[in-house]
C-alpha cells in the first residue's frame, strides 16, 4: 500500500513536480497502461484537494466513428461513451487542446454525469500525435481550477504518457 502527501503550502509548481515525481515512482516498471491509469487516479484523488471525481476516457475507433470509452477513475459512476467532440472531455480530446472550465453549467454541451460537479479540467493524452485518451477532473467548486493546475497536469500527463496510453 502507498501513502503518498502533497505538502499544501508549496507553490502550485512545485507541488506539481512532487505529484509527477510520485506518479512516475508509482508506475515504474509497470507496463499495463490500464493499470498505471487507475493508480495514477488513485493518486490524484489522495493528493488533490476539492475534487469529486478524478479519471480516464480512451479513445477508441478512427475517424468519424471516434469516441471515448470510461476507463479507470475514482468517484461516482459515469457516462461510459463520450462523443468525440461532445462535452468538455469530447471536446478536448477533438482539439488536442487542455480545457479548463471554471462553470460547467456554462459550458455549451456540457454533459452531466455528477450533478455536484461545478468546474472541469480536461488534459489530452497524445501518443504518436494521436490523442490516445483524456485525463478528466471535476470538483464540486466552482473555478477550481487555476492555470498553474492546468500547467501541472500538462506537465505530469506528459511525463508518464508513454505509461498510460
Amino acid at each position: 500500500m502507498y501513502d503518498f502527501e502533497l505538502d499544501a503550502s508549496l507553490p502550485a509548481a512545485e507541488r506539481y513536480r512532487e505529484l509527477t515525481q510520485m506518479a512516475l515512482a508509482l508506475t515504474e516498471g509497470e507496463s499495463d497502461p490500464i493499470a498505471n491509469m487507475a493508480n495514477v487516479a488513485a493518486l490524484i484523488v489522495q493528493t488533490v484537494p476539492h475534487l469529486n471525481w478524478a479519471g480516464f476516457y480512451r479513445t477508441t475507433g478512427e475517424g468519424d466513428g471516434r469516441e471515448l470509452v470510461l476507463g479507470p477513475f475514482i468517484g461516482k459512476p459515469a457516462c461510459i461513451r463520450i462523443a468525440w467532440g461532445a462535452g468538455v472531455c469530447g471536446t478536448a480530446a477533438a482539439s488536442g487542446r487542455t480545457h479548463r472550465v471554471e462553470d460547467v453549467h456554462a459550458f455549451a454541451g456540457h454533459i452531466a454525469c455528477d450533478a455536484a460537479s461545478r468546474s472541469e479540467l480536461v488534459v489530452p493524452i497524445v501518443k504518436d500525435g494521436v490523442v490516445a485518451a483524456v485525463l478528466d477532473l471535476d470538483s464540486p467548486e466552482p473555478a477550481r481550477f487555476s492555470i498553474e493546475d492546468a500547467a501541472g497536469f500538462e506537465a505530469l500527463i506528459e511525463a508518464i504518457s508513454e505509461r498510460i496510453a
